[in-house]
């Protein structure tokens, strides 16, 4: 709920991969701090951040700040929108009133598997939602992407997150509401409303509920070891969105994309497909999904 702005230095700290717009938010919290004539300072990395890279970016606010930089253990809010990347800077985050705000997408690198088999076991962060969320204590953690998709688009699971963001600060909804419309393309600006009142909606739904329902409602180990489970692979393209870059087709490891007599790019060789998604994680117009559905054990 938003209450008196607080004079007091406060720290919100955002972290993801490269494409999923945590620079977009950064600027979106720092103006809305601005609207009440605070002070923020902004430090952030992204420069190197290729689609699936690190990046990070801190924001202070208040009447005075001294520091851009969040020392560790003093974020007040985390806000992860992946999810190996959240824990990866959970110990910036206070342990006495923080709040971990994290999205349980989790982008695993091709690169993490030992093995290019399906099932093959990622390097990647084994923590579940559920026991990480015990351990936290304050916070949400909710399939943003998930439902951002449901409002029919997935590109807006940051504005999801948003609107959780809005309901843990001190700012309006209508502060939030006028600078999201102020800073994403018109076309945009419905899916982006959308998703904002649904993340606002959802964090006020978790609120009402106990402690017991929300940990029972996110997944475990068990339910994470089903997603690197063998899977086939199915290739979706959405040719209004492709501009024919080529980027995908250069990069895929297998060599099993083309583009089109319409620079349009498509599966040429489904079997070599390994569901990697390094196609879908650089494309700049998120124009390819990748789906890797799981493979049904022969009936004896």
């Amino acid at each position: 709920m938003a209450g008196k702005v607080a004079t007091k230095p406060r720290s919100v700290l955002i972290v993801g991969v490269g494409g999923q717009g945590v620079i977009m938010m950064s600027k979106v919290l720092a103006l809305v701090c601005q609207r009440h004539g605070l002070q923020v300072k902004q430090s952030e990395v992204h420069g190197m951040a290729k689609r699936g890279g690190g990046v990070f970016s801190h924001i202070r606010y208040g009447e005075t700040v001294s520091s851009p930089t969040i020392p560790k253990g003093e974020a007040d809010v985390l806000l992860a929108m992946e999810w190996s990347e959240g824990l990866r800077w959970l110990d910036f985050l206070r342990r006495d009133g923080g709040a971990f705000i994290a999205d349980t997408k989790r982008i695993v690198p091709p690169f993490a598997f030992r093995s290019r088999k399906y099932g093959s076991q990622p390097i990647y962060s084994p923590e579940a939602p559920r026991e990480v969320m015990e351990m936290v204590g304050s916070g949400f953690a909710l399939d943003a992407t998930k439902i951002a998709a449901e409002l029919g688009e997935p590109r807006a699971a940051n504005t999801v997150l948003l609107g959780v963001l809005s309901t843990t600060l001190e700012f309006s909804a209508d502060d939030w509401r006028e600078v999201i419309a102020q800073n994403v393309p018109a076309k945009a600006q419905e899916a982006n409303r959308l998703a904002f009142e649904a993340g606002r909606d959802w964090a006020d739904a978790s609120r009402a509920s106990t402690m017991e329902d929300r940990l029972r409602e996110l997944p475990g180990r068990d339910e994470l070891a089903a997603e690197i489970a063998p899977k086939s692979v199915q290739f979706e393209i959405t040719g209004e969105w492709c501009k024919g870059c080529d980027i995908c087709v250069k990069m895929c490891p297998e060599r099993c994309l083309r583009l089109n007599d319409e620079q349009i790019a498509e599966l040429a060789n489904p079997e070599a497909c390994t569901g990697c998604r390094i196609c879908e994680w650089l494309c700049p117009d998120f124009a390819i999904r990748v789906h890797r559905v799981p493979v049904l054990e022969p009936v004896a």
